[in-house]
């Protein structure tokens, strides 16, 4: 039977790196967070539902190109494909960051925050006999 052993290493929290998940917006509009579960944003995209044409999903054909109109990608495959400064190919990028393409969010699941119901004041009066201490 082998025995382990658990140490405590204090985390310097200030020397940490933390990254948010990216939020990709359309036109302004978020509709998803980048969380990695996807392995391209065109992955991502496409599982919200988003009206985007793709050919051959490697940076090959150019099908997918996408304005950017705010936000950098990284790309994990060089595009093969001419691209503007302001363009991506979704099928193999991912958001380095926020980002909001020029796609539109019609048709695609997009979630909107939920507002929370504002309380309502009874118009009953409810009246207590308390004692009053003086």
């Amino acid at each position: 039977m082998s025995s382990q052993t658990l140490t405590f290493k204090p985390v310097n929290y200030s020397q940490a790196s933390f990254k948010k998940a990216p939020i990709v917006s359309l036109q302004g509009m978020p509709v998803l967070l980048f969380n990695q579960q996807q392995l391209t944003l065109l992955e991502a995209l496409e599982q919200k539902k988003v009206k985007i044409f793709s050919e051959c999903r490697s940076g090959y054909c150019g099908q997918c190109k996408t304005k950017v109109k705010s936000g950098n990608v990284t790309y994990i495959k060089e595009p093969l494909v001419t691209l503007e400064a302001d363009e991506c190919l979704p099928c193999c990028c991912v958001p380095d960051g926020d980002i909001d393409l020029a796609l539109s969010a019609e048709g695609a699941e997009v979630v909107g925050r939920v507002a929370s119901p504002k309380p309502t004041m009874n118009s009953e009066v409810v009246s207590t006999n308390l004692p009053v201490q003086g």
